[in-house]
């Protein structure tokens, strides 16, 4: 799994990082200044990248965090295959197949021959959007 590690102080908003095993991306962050027993807390709220869900997470700032490695990469769609897309990867020609996304903007785009920009996520690939 390709993960980094940081601190909770340390992430800001438009960030990643692993909740639950499952990479999110942080949009509100606040903080709490030090009390007399200790440091600062972080709140955080996330949402899931492949799921979708609300996550939270609340700690110390300087508590270790793990932070995902996306991989952005480039494919081309080769058939669509229903709630499925297949993709081949334009570097190392790899075909596989991908959940078709929930996004409208993006579906209505997505058509034999077209390019993507998926990501790799811990061992995980989605479509992010259709260049």
């Amino acid at each position: 799994m390709a993960i980094e590690y940081g601190e909770l102080g340390e992430l800001k908003e438009g960030s990643y990082v692993v909740i639950d095993n499952e990479p999110c991306r942080v949009v509100e962050v606040s903080r709490a200044k030090t009390g007399k027993h200790g440091s600062a807390k972080v709140h955080i709220t996330a949402i899931g990248l492949f799921t979708k869900s609300r996550k939270t997470l609340t700690g110390p700032a300087d508590q270790r965090v793990e932070i995902p490695i996306i991989d952005k990469k480039v494919a081309q769609v080769v058939a669509v295959l229903g709630d499925k897309v297949q993709l081949m990867d334009l570097e190392n020609y790899e075909t596989f197949e991908v959940d078709m996304p929930d996004d409208e903007s993006i579906r209505s785009k997505i058509t034999p021959g077209a390019e993507v920009e998926y990501w790799s996520v811990l061992g995980r690939r989605f479509i992010y959007r259709v260049r």
